[in-house]
């Protein structure tokens, strides 16, 4: 019976156009849910999912997560087995820490270390873009307008298309990279042979062993290139604004982190990569 519930539950996310991730979270979240309830998915009442997620509450699990699980749930029991369960319930989110970011030096100490070419391009990609990992291991050749410096992240994180900037100074390095490996306009940028994505386990790995090659005393993994992107346009003067808009984010609280200016105007952005002295 759950095997079915979770089968129709999948395929009405995927109808829906929700992300994979998004898709197989949900999926997690009920199996964890049927594992301490055995119960028919049909049968489940209004008072076991309150306490399955006082359960969660208790061993201290964050408000983001007990929100996932609640919207799992709900979307379980209302969309696919058309059940009113009138569960209205939020939990707070923990406040956000400031996230771990690279100074202007630190970068390109961490540029320079790396020797291997499509490693070096990939880190590059990431801090003068803003771009997710997911996101720069997904780009093809045909989402580029290199002349008309920007780019098009397809499909990225809330299965939305944005816009990236492209740094002057990674122009030539981009076309270069597209003419030497013989790319067409479908293949992606970086793979494993056109069509096979390399795996983030790769580019974290990449990422780590450079920091500690540059001697960077920090945490680093590919999202802190994100994080150092945001801070360093709002360094060079760009609002909140302008950092909103290439990082993809819905809300501008979540961007409001790295900066705390509060008159946004509209500029035109320029990559931070090209600001860093060669």
């Amino acid at each position: 019976m759950l095997y079915n519930v979770l089968k129709a539950m999948r395929k009405e996310m995927v109808r829906r156009k929700f992300s994979k991730k998004t898709v197989e979270t949900y999926l997690f979240c009920i199996n964890q849910f049927f594992k301490r309830n055995s119960k028919n998915p049909r049968s489940v009442s209004k008072k076991e999912i309150q306490e399955y997620l006082g359960d969660l509450a208790m061993e201290d699990k964050s408000g983001s997560t007990l929100n996932v699980h609640l919207s799992a749930i709900k979307f379980l029991m209302e969309e696919v087995l058309r059940r009113n369960i009138n569960l209205n319930i939020k939990y707070s989110r923990r406040p956000k820490s400031i996230p771990t970011y690279l100074t202007k030096d630190e970068t390109k100490d961490l540029f320079n270390v790396i020797d291997n070419h499509k490693h070096k391009l990939m880190v590059e990609l990431m801090y003068s873009t803003g771009m997710r990992v997911s996101e720069m291991l997904n780009v093809r050749v045909k989402d580029f307008e290199i002349a008309m410096d920007y780019g098009w992240i397809r499909r990225g994180k809330g299965n939305k298309d944005r816009p990236f900037i492209i740094a002057d100074s990674l122009k030539q390095e981009i076309e270069g990279y597209i003419r030497e490996n013989n790319l067409l306009s479908d293949d992606l940028l970086f793979s494993r042979n056109s069509f096979i994505p390399l795996h983030t386990r790769t580019v974290q790995e990449i990422v780590k062993k450079a920091a500690k090659r540059a001697g960077i005393r920090k945490n680093v993994h590919p999202h802190t290139l994100r994080h150092s992107f945001a801070k360093h346009l709002v360094d060079n003067g760009y609002t909140v604004t302008d950092v909103q808009k290439l990082l993809g984010h819905n809300n501008i609280q979540t961007t409001m982190i790295y900066t705390h200016m509060d008159n946004p105007r509209m500029l035109n952005v320029q990559s931070p990569f090209d600001s860093l002295e060669k």
